[in-house]
Order: structure tokens, then C-alpha cells, then sequence
């Protein structure tokens, strides 16, 4: 993937400022393109990286099955981003689950494949799959369940404008897509450990 072209957002917001009837060389909208290309850079960074190579130790985490325990949880996982029917943010948390099979990684490279998955315009329901698909691939676990609560900007700030409303998405796979299995698990990411 093409780093992001800076210039070329610039531009790009220039016009639209045009379009909409503004004048970007105002003081106000002068540094506006500059920023906006800044925040793209940021807000697509994920485009191009491999999450499923952000699953893989510098050292592998193979274990013995006494030592790999159940399930591996990790709730609250913020996540911020951009719809890509109207480029606008959506933000909330992630919620992922594991059944280890031989391979544990670190927690710390969950969340990293949360965040490069969402720095891409996306759909939260193929984020959900596109994670799930991920930890299947780069851990082979036994199942997987991840569970996202957001909110849109395109629901809270413009058509029916519902800010507090969220939208929860499960994608699930392997032995966490059977229901008690999966209920077990989201029993757990609404409360505290048993």
C-alpha cells in the first residue's frame, strides 16, 4: 500500500470548502486542509498492515495444556474508526475472547490488531469479522468471539440523530459460536470474572 498522499487530501478539502461555499484562505479554514490530511494519516494507518503478523511473538508462547487455562478475554479495548459510507467516526470498545489451542500471544498485540483493523474505513460488522478472521489465522485457537459496542457519528450527527445510541456486533467462530459457550462468554464481558 501507497503511504498517503498528503497533498492530494489537501486539495481535496481545498475544493470541498469551495463546494460547500466557504473560502478555505480565510484565517480560520487556512491550516484546515493541512489538518485534515494529518488526521487521515492517522485515521487510515492501518491500511496495508498484516494483523495477523501482529499476532506473532518475538518469541512463540507454545504451551503445555495445563498451562493455557480456558479462555482468554480481554474486554474494553477502545476502538476509534471511520464508517466508510460517510466518513465519519464511529468509536466504542472491543471485546476479545480466545480458546487457546497450542499458541497464546500477548495481550498488548490484540489490541494492536483491533487498532490496525479499525485504521481503515470499515463497517463495524466486517471489523468484528475481519478480527475474528485475524486471531483464527495467526493463533489457531479453539474459538473466537468478539463482541463491539459503538457509536456512529453518521447515526448521532446526521440523519436520525440518536448520539447516545450504540450498535453491538458479535462475530464468532470455532467452539464460541455455540450459543451456551457464547453466552458463558458475554456473561463475562457484562460483569465481573466468576
Amino acid at each position: 500500500m501507497a503511504p498517503i498522499d498528503s497533498r492530494r487530501i489537501e486539495a481535496a478539502v481545498a475544493e470541498i470548502l469551495v463546494a460547500i461555499g466557504d473560502d478555505p484562505t480565510r484565517p480560520g479554514l487556512l491550516t484546515t486542509p493541512q489538518r485534515v490530511a494529518e488526521a487521515y494519516a492517522e485515521f487510515f494507518a492501518g491500511l496495508g498492515v498484516d494483523p495477523v503478523a501482529l499476532l506473532r511473538d518475538e518469541v512463540e508462547m507454545q504451551t503445555d495444556p495445563g498451562e493455557r487455562g480456558e479462555l482468554v478475554l480481554q474486554r474494553g479495548i477502545a476502538l476509534r474508526s471511520i464508517c466508510e459510507h460517510h466518513l465519519l467516526p464511529f468509536t466504542g470498545v472491543a471485546h476479545v475472547a480466545y480458546l487457546p489451542a497450542e499458541r497464546l500471544t500477548g495481550l498488548g498485540r490484540i489490541a494492536r490488531v483491533v487498532e490496525a483493523l479499525a485504521s481503515r474505513p470499515q463497517l463495524q460488522e466486517r471489523l468484528g469479522e475481519e478480527i475474528a478472521d485475524a486471531l483464527e489465522a495467526g493463533l489457531a485457537p479453539h474459538g473466537v468471539l468478539v463482541v463491539i459496542d459503538a457509536r456512529h457519528g453518521c447515526v448521532g450527527a446526521r440523519g436520525p440523530r440518536q448520539p447516545e445510541s450504540s450498535t453491538v456486533t458479535i462475530a464468532s467462530r470455532g467452539m464460541l459460536a455455540d450459543p451456551l459457550r457464547r453466552a458463558e462468554v458475554m456473561a463475562l464481558i457484562g460483569g465481573s470474572p466468576a
